[in-house]
């Protein structure tokens, strides 16, 4: 009887390793085909529950907004420092834009399709849905072993490029794959856990955390780059991961704390598929319920969605309006004004310009290029997602977590990435156009 309990924990802990993971791995990262539309079946599923449900899907986003503002309020956090005041305001200006824009109230130029409709219907709606949903197969990626076993498999590699954990591969991937959001979940989590320092968890937020493949389509499609699609996609990718390997030896990131509780195992030379195994074996069976798993996990993914909701409404709508109102960009725009003006194109203002109204929000400079020349609009595709950091989102979804990083040095991150990415970007569009 004994040797029957041991084989059948035995078959167990092997079923959560690869059974469980493989869900997650099927939901996050696996492409298929539905009436036509190929993509990951997490963004079908969010896609069915918005066209299902339709304007309940607006008025749940809405209330999730509504909660995030009051928060804390409630809580009193609002009186921890001047940046939470600040923060606490943002939201309840978000709250209150989310239902203009809900109920269509308010002055007519904010209601014009590029301000509210905009920020509403394919940002907010999308990130309230696809955040809460993707953290219920989160649990599948995250909790099971396969983290750990693909952390040590990767070590090689992550390690002396990106200064990261092996670990860290899977946050990469579900960012571009899936979302932001759900990549920068996954690293609060492991943070949390004590599997990644503050360095490193810097490193994976403000390096590997853009926008989706999804999110990109529509980048490229408002510039006019889908026939060049798989170009746009590769170059985008290898350049933020370039980028980011060369900011993590640059300051702020170079002298965070590298100090981690829990490092990953070690490899002996030869041992690594082996030692792989056994540690991802160790995880699957000290694992919790997979119950009390998908609850945690769905109540942090609700968290985090109404921290960032009314953020993403608030600084996205007054980014939007400092853009198309004001000759903020445009000051802050000659920052990187030299860059352009090193290759020597004609138009070289504009694309500085639209690239620091990226801080605003990462769509931005799509918005103002997309009648502009190939070299621009190629060029401003790729930047906007490795840049990576913005402040309508992946800012204040950043500050949600627990990483320690002050607003202060994502910008500084920000600047550096944005200028690194105009100097490899550029001279690949300029070849591309010949």
């Amino acid at each position: 009887m004994e040797h029957v309990r041991q084989v059948t924990s035995h078959s167990q802990v092997l079923w959560r390793l690869f059974g469980l993971s493989a869900i997650g791995i099927v939901f996050f990262f696996v492409p298929i085909s539905i009436d036509g539309n190929t993509t990951i079946p997490l963004d079908h599923l969010v896609s069915w529950i918005k066209n299902t449900f339709g304007n309940l899907i607006n008025l749940y986003v809405l209330m999730i907004i509504l909660a995030g503002a009051i928060m804390p309020l409630w809580t009193g956090q609002w009186r921890q420092s001047g940046g939470q005041k600040l923060f606490t305001l943002l939201k309840c200006i978000g709250a209150v834009s989310a239902f203009m824009a809900l109920t269509k109230i308010g002055p007519a130029f904010l209601h014009e399709p590029d301000i509210l409709p905009f920020l509403f219907n394919k940002l907010v709606v999308s990130v309230g849905v696809i955040v809460p949903v993707g953290a219920i197969f989160l649990s599948f990626l995250v909790s099971y072993g396969l983290l750990e076993l693909i952390g040590i498999l990767l070590q090689p590699i992550m390690r002396p490029i990106w200064r990261t954990p092996g670990r860290s591969a899977i946050d990469a991937v579900a960012s571009f794959v899936g979302s932001y959001s759900l990549g920068l979940l996954i690293t609060d989590k492991v943070y949390k856990n004590g599997q990644y320092s503050v360095k490193e968890a810097t490193i994976i937020a403000t390096g590997f955390s853009t926008v989706s493949a999804t999110f990109m389509i529509i980048v490229a499609r408002t510039l006019d780059l889908m026939s060049h699609w798989n170009l746009y996609f590769w170059s985008a990718l290898i350049i933020t991961f370039i980028v980011t390997a060369i900011t993590v030896r640059l300051p702020p990131i170079k002298g965070l704390s590298d100090n981690v509780l829990a490092p990953e195992p070690q490899a002996i030379k030869g041992q690594r598929w082996g030692l792989a195994y056994q540690t991802g074996l160790s995880q699957a069976a000290q694992a919790g319920r997979v119950s009390h798993n998908l609850l945690a996990t769905v109540k942090d993914g609700l968290l985090m969605t109404m921290t960032i909701l009314p953020a993403i409404m608030s600084v996205g709508l007054l980014g939007l309006l400092a853009a198309k109102y004001t000759p903020v960009f445009e000051w802050l725009g000659w920052i990187f004004y030299p860059i352009t003006a090193l290759w020597g194109l004609d138009n070289g203002h504009q694309l500085a310009q639209a690239a620091s109204a990226g801080l605003a929000e990462m769509f931005l400079p799509a918005l103002l290029l997309s009648e502009a020349d190939f070299v621009l609009r190629f060029s401003a595709a790729i930047t906007c997602v490795s840049s990576v950091l913005f402040f309508s989102a992946s800012i204040p979804c950043i500050l949600a977590t627990s990483i320690p990083i002050s607003v202060f040095r994502l910008v500084v991150i920000w600047a550096l990435r944005t200028a690194l990415s105009l100097m490899l970007s550029i001279p690949l569009a300029l070849l591309i156009a010949g």
